[in-house]
Order: C-alpha cells, then structure tokens, then sequence
C-alpha cells in the first residue's frame, strides 16, 4: 500500500481510501459482512474511512463506528454533513444550527470522541461561507474535529472557502472531494490545480465512473442495471445509466477501448482505472466503495500499480484530459442567471 500526504497537513493516508457509501441498506444490509469488509481493509493497510451521515440514513456510520472499535486510532476518520437526514427545512444544509447538531448526532453513530476529517458534503447556497466556516472551526477548537474538508465544491467556491478563512481567521478546508475518473476528468482542468494552489489534499469520489469501469459493460455486452439504482435515494438515477443519453453511449464506448488497453497491459479494468486516478500528483487517496469482500479484493490489487507515461498517453487519446464525456457527472455546474428563478429568492 502506497502513503501519501493529505495536501500539507502532514497526515499520511493510503492511496486507497475505503468508502463506506455501500454498507447498510444502500448496499450490503448485513452488518457483520459490512464489518468484515472494513476490517479486512484495515489489515490490508488502508488508513483512512470516509463515510457520511446521510448514506443509508446513519447506518453507515453505524457499522463503521462497530468496525473500527478497539482499532480507532488506526483510522483517519472522514465522514460528511448537509445533505438532508429528516423532513424538516433546519435538518440539512450547512448553517451553523444544523452543523454542530449534526456532528453530534454523527459522533454518536460512530461512537467515538472525534471525527478526523469533517467535510460540508454539497454548497449550500443559503448559507455565507463565514457562517460555515465558524462553526467547524469552534468544533476544532473544542476538539470535536480535527480538520474541516469540502465535497464536489466549484473552483470558484473552494477559492472563496480559503480566501474567506484567511480574511476571517477562521480554520480552512485543507482537503476537496470531487469526482475523477478516465471518464470524468473535467477536475484536471480547474479543481485539481486549484487544490494544488491551496495546498489541499484531495480524495477522488466514483474512480469506477459508479459502475462504468467495473469491467462488466463493454459494447458488445452492456448492462445499464445497477444496484445503486435500485436502492439508492442519493445521487445515482436511471439516467446516470441510461443509454439513450449521448453522454452515456460515449463513456460505453470509451469503457470498451479502455478495457482493451487495460487487457494488453496485463491489468483489470479496475486496476487501470484506480491507478490512473492516484497517478495523479494533486490526489491524495481514490475513494473505493465495495460492497462485499469479493468487490474489495479487486479493488485493493490496485494499490501498488504505477502507469507508466506510455500507458497515460494512450489513455489520453480515448479520453482527452479535462474532458467529462458526460457533463452531467461533473458534480457541480456553475448558476444559470439567467433564469429568472435564480433571481428571486427561494420560498420555503
């Protein structure tokens, strides 16, 4: 397993990053597997655990926080806040209010004393940055975190985030998740650079393409269903698989010659993919987010692979860097005003 820094907190991770988006109802409902998985990632060398309160409404954090009992200090903790976890208008978002109860509530699921890294999950545009800002640095300074982190945050946003800090004094996020993948590269661009200009670590979300790099779909064997379509709430739609969408008929294509490639290379497409991600030298780990012992082991057999530039070379000539074939798996888009809803405001 591979170390590296997180931007320059001096805390080492491993390359691998063990996402937990998948254990609880979401994905794997049976707590004992859950816990099986992440243990045995732990004893493969992976260091760090990223989760969130929403991800199976709390269960994830759950079996995580059973997981990790009597190994905490082991782990770099990581889990997230805002989206929404109830009906009511307070109980998301990233308002002072909802952050410190949220961070309580996740402190209890996990069962621990602190969380290592907490990250604002989505912008929320309702809140000043400020706002944000103050009351993940007083959780700092009371202990209950230790570093504050963003997730699918615009260039834009993540350079007023730290301009904003420093202007205030507040604590800064020292670490960015966005999504990258051969497929989704449109962060070399902009996000990536601008983490390296702050100094930001960066963990790399769906380095699969959320199933597209599993190796399952090629041209002449496609399998749009997936699991996540059928369980999960958050994110993922039939759309994401939906072949219709020039988008999607694209990044099948680019799949079949990438898999190709990873063939001659001698590799999986698994492996191709997520070293490709952590061959990039602004990330800091690729999230990987198995679902059973037998999706894990495929995974961690990436950790010590290096491409060489010959290998990235043809990679760029199947997708072009800092291209996303399919706009929308961007994560984030910059605010149409010209629509005359942005220019109202909001009636909850």
């Amino acid at each position: 397993m591979q170390y590296r820094t997180l931007g320059s907190t001096g805390v080492h991770v491993s390359s691998l990053c063990l996402g937990a988006m998948m254990f609880g109802k979401w994905g794997n409902p049976d707590h004992h597997d859950s816990i099986t998985v992440i243990r045995t990632a732990l004893d493969a060398g992976v260091n760090i655990i990223d989760t969130a309160d929403v991800y199976s409404g709390g269960e994830s954090e759950v079996i995580v926080g059973k997981a990790i009992a009597g190994r905490r200090d082991e782990v770099i903790l990581a889990t997230k806040v805002s989206s929404p976890m109830g009906p009511g208008l307070n109980e998301r978002g990233a308002s002072r209010r909802w952050i410190v109860r949220a961070c309580e509530e996740s402190l209890r699921r996990l069962d621990t004393d602190h969380i290592d890294l907490y990250q604002v999950h989505r912008p929320d545009s309702a809140t000043d940055l400020d706002e944000t800002l103050g009351a993940l640095s007083d959780l700092v300074r009371t202990g209950k975190i230790r570093y504050a982190g963003s997730s699918t945050f615009s260039p834009s946003t993540i350079v007023r985030a730290q301009w904003t800090a420093e202007r205030r004094q507040r604590e800064r996020f020292v670490c960015e998740q966005p999504p990258y993948s051969l497929l989704t590269r449109g962060v070399e661009a902009d996000v990536l650079p601008t983490c390296e200009t702050y100094g930001m670590g960066v963990l790399a979300w769906s380095p699969l393409a959320g199933g597209w790099l599993s190796g399952r779909w090629r041209r002449d064997a496609a399998d749009p269903s997936s699991h996540r379509t059928r369980t999960m709430p958050f994110r993922t739609t039939s759309a994401h698989y939906d072949l219709d969408v020039p988008g999607n008929q694209a990044k099948l294509d680019a799949a079949t010659e990438l898999a190709g490639i990873a063939d001659e290379a001698g590799l999986t497409l698994i492996q191709l993919a997520l070293a490709f991600v952590t061959t990039h030298p602004a990330v800091s780990a690729a999230i990987i987010g198995p679902r059973t012992a037998e999706h894990l082991h495929g995974q961690l057999s990436a950790a010590d692979i290096v491409l060489e530039a010959a290998l990235l070379d043809r990679i760029d000539h199947v997708v072009a860097p800092g291209v996303d074939l399919n706009p929308d798996d961007a994560g984030y888009g910059a605010a149409v005003l010209a629509d005359p809803k942005r220019r109202r405001r909001a009636v909850c």
